[in-house]
């Protein structure tokens, strides 16, 4: 049998295309390949799934595989420490970390927060199609009326640089984590215009002291500040 490219075999691919096509009943139209577990999906499968999105030119792009970027490595890597039970993803954006995350956390209950209707639509694509860990929400995190102690881990992943209200969106991931909050952040001047911050070490620290939370431990990896801060 002719091999097939791996870039067809990915579940998450096959979940979007497979969400995108329920809701608006194209492209892919075979009920068994539509209805069947995501997990049951075989390599030949997903090769047929694949090419359905490709020809109706669905932006496939999007599950490229940003693992080896050396702030998702760092974040994958303390996540697999200590192995949350459940996450909170603020900014979910274009899923540099989230899509990551899914592939190596199978299971784990995972909500994600984005400001933008199109990139949650397009999350919960993923779980009509399959992806039943996966559960996304337009919502903003400073204002968002959720219990406390929500989510075991919330992780706030090149977004803080984008909230005006910063010292908000802190306070509101530390009430709403049980364990940690984890960051990453831009660790010098770029030339991108929604970067309305420079967060510095020092004003991070600053900001997790004022709302209640110093025990913090802070590395960095290239171009990026890491920072986690364990919930007292």
């Amino acid at each position: 049998m002719e091999s097939i490219d791996e870039k067809f075999l990915d579940p998450l691919a096959s979940a979007y295309i497979r969400g995108y096509s329920r809701r608006h009943g194209f492209p892919l139209r075979e009920k068994e390949l539509l209805n069947q577990p995501l997990a049951q999906l075989s390599d030949d499968d997903m090769a047929r799934i694949y090419r359905a999105g490709q020809a109706a030119e669905l932006k496939l792009y999007r599950f490229k595989d940003h693992t080896e970027l050396p702030r998702v490595q760092k974040t994958l890597g303390f996540l697999r420490a200590v192995w949350p039970e459940s996450l909170l993803d603020v900014g979910s954006g274009r899923g540099v970390f989230l899509f990551p995350f899914l592939r190596n956390f199978p299971g784990v209950p995972v909500t994600s927060l984005d400001l933008l209707d199109y990139r949650v639509e397009f999350l919960n694509d993923l779980r009509l199609g399959g992806v039943e860990q996966l559960t996304a929400l337009n919502e903003n995190i400073c204002s968002w009326q959720q219990p406390d102690h929500s989510f075991d881990i919330v992780t706030l992943l090149e977004v803080l640089e984008h909230i005006p209200d910063v010292a908000q969106a802190i306070r509101a991931a530390i009430r709403l984590a049980k364990r940690y909050v984890v960051v990453t952040v831009p660790s010098k001047p770029d030339n991108n215009p929604e970067h309305i911050h420079l967060l510095t070490k020092d004003i991070l620290t600053d900001l997790f002291e004022k709302a209640g939370c110093s025990r913090l431990k802070f590395d960095g990896v290239p171009g990026h500040l890491f920072l986690t801060a364990a919930v007292d």
